[in-house]
């Protein structure tokens, strides 16, 4: 450790710590300190983008937590997957580009009252990092894509390395739907159905510990990386001048250890939507009645940390299928399966390459909806929850979430101690505007599997199946067929000095504590309108830019 103390603790070597790190660290006159409570990255699954198969759920690289039961899910209890390792949720995540769309930023902007929220202003932030696959030619990209994307950053953005029969056949009803095709869900509306775009990098994972770490930020003098380092609290000190963050206690191998800041430093947690408000709580700042249940020295009432929760959930119906092949058939035998390892060795492709989810749609749950307010995750597989094995059928899942979620949720501590996992709340379902748009999704997925694009491969609903007809039959097979896709965002909200549940300003900085700011998605007010990975690493972008990184 520096003697001399760091002028940066970033708390988290995730999604924005990542990016944080490599920002701060280039001024060589800044000292800064990155934390990470899991290992270094070098599990060969966190690579293979299939892989997420074998992160999840896996203690080596998740924190492995679980909701509550939920009301809202007829009583039952979600798998909530958070990375604990090097790139944290990067390295085990669905790896799809997504910015969301620009009435999210405009809608911030409104909420905290500060323009630098606005489209305009985040597409840059966004442009920064971007390395996208269009721009390696420019000659060949669409007019005006330059001014949307960028080409220079680390975050790479490529093309998937497969196609699917059954995805095109999906994607061509989904037109006849009423879906219009398109070719970027990244221009400010994501409306329409196509393939997703993917940050990986010649058929590998490409996450931030690889895009922001390595090589340049691990070789600055500057710079600290601690794995295996989770931090307990914070430490705080009251002064003439009020509350300040003065630096953290972290549990190594080696035991407590006590890094401190230098005059004018902060601490930045960057430890996401679940560790961020978990850490705040543990110091003493959060909803005073909770802390005090628990013994804890109530250091600042923030009734909204752990509050404010929000997430995507998503309702996985599924399709058998006639004459033509699928996942669940094409790895069912040893040969198959061995087929399938050797042409992901041989030229970085096929299933093994694969995200989670390859085609995605975004449109409306009823024609006079004024935005897209839903998304489609389809896949060319089907199983009976995540981990389980494919079905023995032919057949696709087409998943749809609704994008903004009226049900809030919360986050508390149940203990002061650090490893003890936090109480998870998301309160699917909750809200009869929730319940009323979980219907009209699984209504529109069933008038798109009805057009004649798929009518050749005599799709059969299998999941719910068709004799789930009523309103309140949708909605109650909405609550056993909901999953989260793992977007949990909004437990630290920023806004408006005059809003007492604002965790953060619209800078970042923790309500009533100097020198302690939070970046990462746990800041959102509301989430965005798709996959939360890429926001994130915008937020951390924006963060860094203040502070001259």
């Amino acid at each position: 450790m520096s003697k001399e103390g760091f002028d940066y603790i970033i708390v988290g070597a995730g999604t924005a710590g990542c990016l944080l790190a490599n920002r701060l660290s280039a001024d060589p006159h800044k000292r800064v300190l990155l934390l990470e409570a899991g290992g270094k990255d070098d599990y060969h699954w966190v690579h293979i983008p299939v892989g997420y198969l074998h992160c999840i759920g896996n203690p080596r690289t998740d924190w492995c937590f679980q909701t509550e039961a939920e009301t809202g899910l007829n009583g039952r209890s979600l798998r909530y997957p958070r990375g604990k390792v090097l790139g944290g949720s990067s390295s085990i995540n669905g790896m799809i580009y997504m910015r969301g769309q620009s009435r999210d930023y405009e809608h911030w902007a409104d909420l905290t009252g500060d323009d630098t929220w606005r489209w305009p202003r985040v597409l840059r932030a966004f442009r920064r990092h971007e390395h996208h696959w269009r721009l390696d030619d420019p000659k060949t990209a669409p007019e005006g894509f330059a001014d949307m994307h960028g080409h220079r950053g680390e975050w790479r953005v490529e093309q998937q390395r497969l196609r699917w029969p059954i995805l095109d056949a999906f994607a061509a009803a989904a037109q006849q739907a009423g879906i219009p095709a398109t070719s970027d869900f990244n221009a400010g509306t994501n409306e329409g159905v196509g393939y997703f775009e993917v940050n990986q990098k010649k058929g590998l994972r490409w996450n931030t510990a690889k895009a922001f770490l390595r090589p340049t930020c691990l070789g600055r003098p500057n710079f600290e990386l601690w794995t295996g380092a989770q931090v307990r609290k914070l430490r705080l000190l009251q002064d003439d001048t009020g509350l300040r963050c003065s630096g953290v206690e972290v549990l190594t191998p080696h035991g407590v250890e006590q890094p401190w800041l230098n005059a004018g430093g902060e601490v930045i947690l960057a430890a996401g939507a679940v560790g961020s408000p978990q850490l705040l709580q543990l110091s003493g700042l959060g909803p005073g009645a909770l802390l005090q249940r628990l013994g804890l020295n109530v250091k600042a009432d923030l009734p909204g940390v752990g509050a404010n929760l929000q997430d995507h959930l998503q309702l996985r119906t599924v399709y058998k299928v006639q004459g033509t092949q699928t996942l669940n058939t094409r790895s069912a035998s040893l040969l198959g399966k061995a087929l399938i390892g050797l042409e992901y060795a041989l030229r970085r492709s096929g299933p093994m390459s694969m995200a989670p989810s390859q085609l995605g749609a975004f449109t409306r749950s009823s024609p006079d909806q004024a935005w897209p307010d839903l998304e489609y995750h389809v896949q060319p597989l089907s199983l009976d929850a995540f981990g389980e094995p494919l079905h023995r059928f032919d057949a696709f899942t087409a998943s749809v979430c609704n994008l903004n979620p009226s049900s809030r949720g919360h986050l508390h501590i149940t203990s002061p101690d650090a490893t003890v996992a936090p109480a998870i709340q998301p309160n699917y379902l909750s809200t009869d505007e929730d319940r009323r748009v979980a219907v009209e999704s699984l209504k529109l997925t069933r008038r798109i599997v009805s057009q004649p694009a798929l009518a050749g491969l005599q799709p059969e609903e299998f999941r719910p199946g068709p004799q789930v007809q009523t309103d309140e039959d949708l909605v109650r097979v909405a609550g056993d067929i909901g999953t989260t896709i793992f977007h949990p965002v909004g437990t630290c909200k920023m806004g408006r000095r005059d809003d007492p549940t604002a965790v953060v300003d619209s800078r970042l900085r923790v309500r009533g504590v100097s020198g302690l700011r939070v970046a990462d998605a746990s800041v959102m007010p509301t989430i965005t309108s798709g996959n939360t990975a890429s926001p994130t690493l915008m937020i951390a972008e924006k963060l860094a830019g203040w502070l001259g990184g």
